[in-house]
């Protein structure tokens, strides 16, 4: 592992952790010539999933995209960075399980939209409005009234 503060490419590990339940090792290392600290994640290499967006485009999944996604959702929101970590790592976990190596926006989307109702009804409006394409606000109104009855 080279040093991310010198570049010398020797270090010792001084200390590893599972991370993110079990599927991440996280290594705290220390440079042998400039003594600083860095830490490294290591995962398994799984088969990549690419999601096919609304134009037919395809690109690889990015579990950090969804989370860039949904911080913008949950912003001023009182909602800790962990719990959206968590749900981002459990939809990467249930598209990963499922047989499909290509997976469409829209199920990705409903995914999320699924997480952020449970946990945050105006994050998961905000979602909506961007995911759905809201053109007018009636449509705005329609999908916080389905909120309403669904919380009822």
């Amino acid at each position: 592992m080279r040093c991310p503060y010198c570049n010398f490419d020797e270090d010792r590990v001084v200390d590893s952790r599972e991370a993110k339940e079990g599927t991440v090792i996280r290594r705290r290392r220390e440079c042998l010539q400039c003594g600083k600290r860095f830490t490294s994640y290591e995962r398994i290499e799984e088969i990549a999933l690419m999601v096919v967006k609304r134009d037919g485009s395809r690109e690889s999944f990015d579990p950090n995209k969804l989370l860039a996604g949904m911080r913008k959702a949950c912003e001023k929101r009182p909602i800790q960075l962990k719990a959206l970590e968590a749900i981002v790592d459990g939809i990467e976990g249930r598209l990963q399980d499922s047989p499909e190596r290509e997976i469409s926006t829209e199920e990705v989307g409903r995914h999320v939209m699924d997480s952020l109702r449970d946990l945050d009804s105006v994050a998961y409006v905000r979602f909506a409005s961007v995911y759905r394409r809201f053109e007018d606000v009636h449509e705005f109104v329609d999908e916080l009234k389905d909120l309403l009855k669904k919380r009822k």
